[in-house]
């Protein structure tokens, strides 16, 4: 999956429908945006140009405390993903496949991340649940809710598509360099392998 996108062409690495479908789309769709791939590129991630700017907004942690996306991430890099805790495929999986990369990984490498997860599903999402899921693949994970609005608009300034329920959201994570700004996409279908030789280039890029 090594894409280079420009001008924003996500059509074919991303979701917006329940997670199901979207989970079958994603991964073997083929991409019918051939102006937008371009090159092949070191990373198995698509890569975006121009790069998207790290988003600012304000959310609830799952300790109940206000979390600023953009200062709170400042210095580190940062996977942002949009979805819900009850997904059965998309969710689970892309979760599954970074967690157990991280875990392969030294901890000088993984020590330079931040993987914050903002539900969609904030009905149903609540703090306790959203820790609890989250601590199935890593510890670490920053869970973050507040209203549908407060997360619409937080979608909005990420740029990411988004629906009219929980389970109409992005397949993909989006990865923040140290440059606060997004280079690269995860698509669902991303393996652990990916991961595995992406993460350290992430950890170390300066995107000259």
């Amino acid at each position: 999956m090594r894409l280079r996108l420009y001008g924003l062409v996500l059509a074919a690495l991303v979701m917006v429908g329940g997670c199901e479908s979207g989970f079958t789309q994603a991964q073997s769709g083929k991409p019918d945006i051939h102006r937008g791939v371009i090159e092949e590129t070191v990373y198995h991630g698509g890569i975006v140009t121009p790069p998207l700017p790290k988003p600012s907004f304000t959310l609830t942690d799952t300790s109940g405390a206000p979390f600023d996306f953009s200062a709170r991430t400042d210095g580190y890099v940062t996977l942002l993903f949009f979805g819900y805790t009850h997904c059965t495929s998309i969710c689970p999986m892309q979760m599954a496949s970074l967690s157990a990369a991280m875990r392969q990984l030294p901890q000088e490498v993984t020590d330079r991340f931040k993987v914050v997860f903002v539900t969609t599903d904030p009905a149903h999402d609540n703090p306790r649940q959203l820790r609890t899921w989250l601590n199935n693949f890593n510890k670490s994970f920053i869970g973050l809710s507040g209203s549908a609005t407060a997360i619409k608009s937080a979608q909005v300034a990420a740029k990411v598509p988004y629906g009219g329920d929980a389970s109409e959201h992005a397949a993909f994570i989006l990865a923040y360099t140290k440059d606060n700004l997004g280079h690269v996409i995860y698509p669902a279908g991303i393996t652990q392998s990916d991961w595995m030789h992406d993460l350290p280039r992430l950890a170390s890029e300066n995107w000259k």
